[in-house]
């Protein structure tokens, strides 16, 4: 490898990360920082052609202003698989990848722990332990029942195989329909109205762009079915956050978890807090144990082609944001 280029590590795991990287690389100059307002002082100090950062304080104060008008960098690897916090880049000027795929496996474990605690009917027998009461009830199976899959990427598609497993039957749309393993139907866009009202569960897992956002809109929430599942581990945005709390509430549809919000973190007054039929995390479904070093693996391998002059993995187009 002859290229040579500086690169700079924005990560809150700056550490760890710093030594994988350099373990990969160990011709390369490789600074670290990791805070969001110490960055515009480090990219004018370093001047680095490669950046890896992770948005691991939340999209508020993220530094985009910084990094896509610096003059040196040409690549940008976002550590995660969302890229709307840096929408607006020029392609021509400037390459940016994620890590689609290294947290699939755990947001489709997400989605079924969700379902199934659902339909295991979990609060309501947490309830009656708590209250030391014997009410025996009956299981509610996800064998043989419909899911709807937003988004039929890395994650849709891991969400799908572990669904097929479980017997049920698998639904998806995404925006160049195509077939696609362990998926029933896979459909465009444009089919939802007729999808919701047939989906016992709906996982949503698109990007957010300005094609989805608010995809899911009051008219969607009233067409889908009184006993649906809901389940939104995509961005903040792509559900109408109002109209969702507004069916929740009222029972218009059975249960939700959601790890996305429109504001992040969620306000201490968001009326959602306060739903007993609601599962909140706080954007969490893709963190697990090793999740940086994996991603920042992916890095190291994407950066080796970089440096080889080979074509880069997970390369986004800005406007499929994807």
């Amino acid at each position: 490898m002859t290229n040579t280029p500086i690169v700079l590590l924005h990560t809150a795991n700056a550490g760890p990360s710093l030594e994988r990287a350099s373990a990969a690389h160990p011709d390369l100059n490789i600074h670290v920082c990791d805070s969001y307002e110490g960055l515009p002082q480090m990219l004018d100090r370093v001047q680095p052609e490669v950046v890896f950062t992770v948005r691991f304080a939340g999209t508020t104060g993220y530094p985009r202003a910084a990094l896509l008008g610096s003059q040196t960098i040409k690549w940008i690897s976002v550590g995660g698989s969302g890229t709307d916090h840096l929408a607006g880049w020029d392609p021509s000027h400037l390459a940016v990848t994620n890590a689609a795929g290294v947290a699939a496996d755990m947001m489709a474990e997400y989605t079924l722990g969700a379902m199934l605690h659902f339909s295991l009917k979990r609060d309501g027998f947490a309830v009656a332990q708590a209250q030391r009461r014997w009410t025996p009830d009956k299981m509610t199976p996800i064998a043989g029942r419909t899911i709807l899959i937003l988004g039929l990427g890395k994650t849709g598609q891991a969400i799908a195989r572990r669904c097929k497993a479980m017997g049920l039957t698998v639904l998806g749309v995404r925006a160049r329909p195509k077939p696609t393993d362990c998926v029933d139907e896979v459909h465009g866009m444009d089919a939802l109205p007729g999808l919701w009202p047939r989906a016992d569960f709906i996982a949503v897992c698109v990007p957010l762009l300005d094609s989805t956002r608010r995809l899911v809109d009051a008219s969607a929430i009233a067409a889908m079915s009184p006993e649906v599942v809901f389940i939104d581990i995509s961005r903040g945005g792509v559900v109408d956050q109002t109209e969702l709390h507004a069916a929740l509430q009222s029972g218009q549809i059975k249960g939700a978890a959601l790890d996305v919000f429109e504001t992040e973190p969620l306000p201490v007054d968001s009326p959602l807090w306060a739903l007993e039929n609601v599962i909140l995390t706080p954007h969490c479904s893709a963190v697990y144990e090793g999740w940086d070093l994996n991603s920042i693996t992916m890095f190291c391998e994407n950066l080796t082609r970089y440096r080889d002059g080979g074509q880069l993995h997970n390369l986004v187009d800005p406007t499929r944001g994807y």
